[in-house]
């Protein structure tokens, strides 16, 4: 079952929940962050945060200590904090001389990536002497812009994709809040006590922007999208094998890991798309669309969603083409984001919830497939 709700009409990039799931945190594509509350099934806008000079690209809420980060294409990023209901911003210096892109929490939300326009990740730290925030880069070998970002569950071990093709893992060990002694990973035999230390790197055959990546609940599989519309996975339990798919839809732009054997992926196609890697055989397979609901209205309510889509965009019923300009599926535009927003027991997720250039936040049950 679906849940649709409607924030603005303008694009909203990029969103995330606080720790219960109350509030939640969007951009509406310009220099602010809205936080809305929930209220029944209504979501209200409870607050605006708008000290960013241009447009928020990023926004992750910490799971663990309830403090929130920005970034922006003003090239900082602020960490948000809760005191007595008012949500205080502090600065970031990042270093980087082009627009932050993306902006990832930890796992033990202790420090956080920044991915940016300068080849360039921050992997930023609270150091308590000064009390402030400081920042390690990772460049080499990045050679383009970074496009996303995620954390192995150990709190070490970052994959980033960027526009030159390539998926890469990182050591992001900070000794200053890291464990002395780092155990080995599923990638690494050997302790990765040193930050931007190439664990792994990889590209598709025929190459294209990498426009999400994601790590499996137990960290032993990486998948990400490319731009060329294919999806790929690395298996670390195979001796690092990987397998792509080029699929026939356009290319994806966001991706999660429902459990350790289903993928869900989903952009320019405004649908999320349900792929199973098996892994006795190392094969990847689509196996259905998430989007049926459209599927099943009766013909009054099809037209009466119709009509108003053809109001909201402004499409004329004498235009020829405004049959072609209504896509029959929820989303009216590209997905940008995919968040888990529930789990279960095991570690999966039951709930995921989608935001596109439509304005709108779908939330999805994928509960048979954890």
């Amino acid at each position: 079952m679906t849940q649709v709700n409607v924030f603005t009409s303008e694009p909203v990039p990029c969103h995330s929940f606080s720790p219960d799931r109350s509030k939640v945190a969007i951009s509406p594509n310009n220099n602010e962050v809205h936080i809305f509350k929930k209220d029944n099934s209504k979501w209200l806008q409870e607050t605006v945060l708008s000290q960013h000079d241009l447009r928020v690209t990023s926004i992750d809420w910490a799971q663990k200590t309830n403090k929130i980060v920005s970034c922006s294409a003003d090239k900082n990023a602020y960490v948000w904090s809760l005191d007595n209901g008012v949500w205080k911003p502090t600065l970031v210096i990042l270093r980087i001389h082009r627009a932050a892109t993306v902006v990832r929490w930890s796992p033990n939300a202790d420090k956080f990536a920044v991915g940016s326009g300068d080849r360039t990740i921050s992997v930023c730290f609270f150091e308590e002497a000064n009390d402030w925030w400081i920042c390690k880069h990772i460049k080499k070998p990045i050679k383009s812009t970074v496009t996303c970002l995620d954390w192995h569950h150990n709190n070490i071990l970052l994959a980033c994709g960027s526009t030159d093709y390539r998926a890469r893992i990182f050591s992001a060990y900070v000794k200053e809040v890291d464990s002395a002694n780092p155990e080995p990973s599923e990638w690494s035999s050997k302790p990765t006590a040193s930050t931007g230390n190439l664990i792994g790197e990889w590209t598709t055959g025929g190459g294209g922007w990498v426009h999400g990546v994601a790590f499996s609940p137990d960290g032993s599989k990486l998948a990400w999208v490319s731009h060329d519309s294919s999806i790929s996975v690395v298996d670390a339990k195979k001796n690092q094998a990987f397998i792509t798919v080029k699929t026939p839809d356009l290319p994806y732009l966001t991706l999660i890991w429902s459990s350790n054997r289903f993928i869900i992926a989903a952009g320019h196609d405004c649908c999320p798309m349900l792929y199973k890697y098996d892994e006795n055989s190392g094969k990847l397979e689509c196996l259905e669309k998430l989007d049926k609901s459209t599927k099943k209205e009766t013909d009054g309510f099809s037209a009466m969603r119709k009509f108003r889509e053809l109001d909201k965009f402004a499409i004329s019923l004498n235009d020829n083409s405004s049959s072609d300009s209504i896509s029959d599926t929820i989303h009216q535009n590209s997905i940008r984001e995919i968040r888990a927003h529930s789990l279960s027991k095991s570690g999966g997720v039951d709930r995921i919830s989608t935001v596109g250039l439509d304005g709108k936040m779908v939330f999805w049950d994928t509960s048979r497939y954890v």
